[in-house]
């Protein structure tokens, strides 16, 4: 059982765990006139909340947008939202043919799950639409060769995909109760990081109390990696270049990956390394 608190909805990036930095980023890419923004991640790490929060970003009244999502979580004034309905073949791809006609500015489609979906979307990109997505990879560069797999051209990928934006949700510490203590260098170490000999860098635990239930957590917060797509990530993506490849062109561009991110937030009290490495070490 899924429970949702629809009272607890937070549509703000900086609460839910962005930097200015990718706040800022996201709102310039989320605000040209078209492209492709993907959110990735698995079942349970938090993309719809994205993509509505991002959404709260555009919402205007005099920009027109349109959802199709399965389920609709949550109702949001100001924009068309549909739910799809197989049965009677209201699919992500029917919904999103129909909307073309209905010249939005800006159209959401809960996940790209098929190739039919995915061309679909790549179209209303190519024709001047803004587009908001969701995929199953992760990590960012994941998601280009899943659209690859999916039978998405690698030229339409390029010219098209504008950002892609892998999250993991963390447990957030208490701010009550959470302890400091300085980090063991060898760990800090062990995840690639280079930490000078005397160095003092405190991190935190949680202890556990009453405004916590003694769990020592409170809350969730995420962590992310933004991959934006420029011409030498382009070319890589029309010479199908693997996932690890485009990965690490993308970090020596500049993108933090998920660990260090959680890293920078765990130096920040935000949580622990225990938690960031749980979910970005998987397996």
């Amino acid at each position: 059982m899924r429970l949702l608190d629809r009272s607890n909805l937070t549509l703000d990036l900086a609460t839910l765990g962005f930097d200015p930095p990718t706040v800022k980023a996201l709102t310039d890419l989320v605000h040209q006139p078209h492209g492709i923004v993907l959110v990735t991640g698995p079942t349970g790490s938090g993309k719809t909340t994205t993509l509505y929060a991002t959404l709260s970003l555009l919402n205007a009244a005099t920009r027109k947008i349109l959802t199709v999502e399965d389920p609709v979580e949550y109702r949001l004034a100001g924009i068309n939202q549909t739910q799809v309905n197989p049965q009677i073949g209201l699919t992500f791809a029917a919904a999103l043919r129909s909307f073309l006609r209905q010249d939005p500015d800006v159209m959401m489609v809960g996940e790209i799950r098929d190739l039919e979906t995915a061309q679909v979307a790549v179209q209303a990109s190519l024709t001047g639409h803004m587009i908001l997505s969701t995929l199953h990879t992760n990590t960012a560069a994941g998601a280009v060769t899943r659209l690859i797999d999916m039978g998405v051209e690698p030229f339409l990928i390029a010219s098209t995909v504008s950002a892609v934006l892998a999250q993991r949700l963390v447990r957030r510490l208490c701010p009550h109760c959470r302890q400091p203590q300085q980090a063991d260098h060898a760990v800090l170490r062990s995840l690639g990081f280079n930490v000078k000999e005397g160095a003092r860098i405190t991190l935190y635990q949680p202890v556990g109390c009453a405004a916590c239930g003694g769990s020592g957590f409170r809350g969730r917060i995420a962590i992310h990696e933004l991959l934006r797509m420029d011409e030498k990530l382009s070319q890589m993506v029309v010479a199908q270049a693997e996932a690890r490849d485009i990965q690490r062109q993308a970090v020596g561009a500049g993108m933090h990956t998920m660990l260090q991110d959680g890293l920078i937030k765990a130096h920040a009290g935000l949580t622990t390394i225990e938690e960031v490495v749980r979910v970005t070490r998987e397996g």
